[in-house]
């Protein structure tokens, strides 16, 4: 019981974090690569992969290669508890539609 009130706690320390659940709520609309998630969060790269390290580590987010490019997508499956607070994340369909279709490509 303990290891996973750890577990839970650890995760919500990872969702206290504004820009880290910006990304969360952005990735819950499709899965993305650094460069879009930059562009609509206005700030820096090296700032954003911290953050994508952070979710990473904690278990949140997946990363896929293509290229020279590593995509992010949600990694929520095996994390029920999670699923209302995503589903409760505004939805952040018209700030995707801002994106250049040839940015990561």
């Amino acid at each position: 019981m303990i290891h996973s009130i750890d577990n839970l706690a650890e995760t919500m320390k990872l969702l206290s974090d504004k820009t880290r659940l910006t990304i969360l709520a952005l990735l819950k609309e499709q899965e993305m690569c650094v460069c879009d998630i930059v562009t609509i969060l206005e700030t820096t790269q090296p700032n954003i992969s911290q953050h994508l390290k952070k979710l990473k580590v904690g278990g949140l987010v997946n990363e896929t290669r293509r290229a020279q490019w590593i995509y992010y997508s949600l990694s929520t499956e095996d994390k029920p508890y999670l699923h209302g607070i995503l589903n409760v994340l505004p939805s952040m369909k018209e700030e995707l539609k801002k994106l250049s279709p040839d940015c990561c490509n």
